[in-house]
């Protein structure tokens, strides 16, 4: 199955979609919240965490990417909350990981991989 990957963007300033523009201008970013929260759980075997500057997709932050390499469908989520959706978000990163192809099934994935998806991408080869 090879390494996954999966990608938090550390300089989105909204959360779930809101504005955090309010938010003390030296208070963690929402993806750098989100990036501790994950990082503090045991993240499902194969899976690499890995803090990224920007994956352009800002009017939708906060947003993360998974990857499994040339093999597998890549995908991009945004619109999450660093509070909210850290639980389902390793839920959604086992079930990627342990799927061949990066393809989970409709109804296996968690809500918020259903609904807060940006974009699927093929795979490389």
């Amino acid at each position: 199955m090879g390494c996954v990957t999966l990608m938090i963007c550390q300089t989105c300033r909204k959360i779930g979609g809101e504005s955090a523009e309010d938010d003390a201008p030296d208070a963690p970013r929402p993806g750098a919240r989100l990036l501790a929260q994950i990082a503090a759980h045991d993240l499902p075997e194969g899976v690499q965490l890995r803090a990224v500057d920007c994956l352009s997709a800002c009017s939708r932050g906060c947003t993360i990417a998974l990857s499994g390499g040339p093999e597998r469908w890549s995908y991009v989520y945004g619109d999450l909350d660093p509070d909210l959706h850290g639980t389902a978000i390793l839920e959604g990163v086992a079930r990627y990981a342990a799927s061949a192809d990066g393809l989970v099934p409709w109804r296996e994935r968690p809500e918020i991989f259903r609904k807060h998806s940006i974009a699927r991408l093929p795979p490389q080869s």
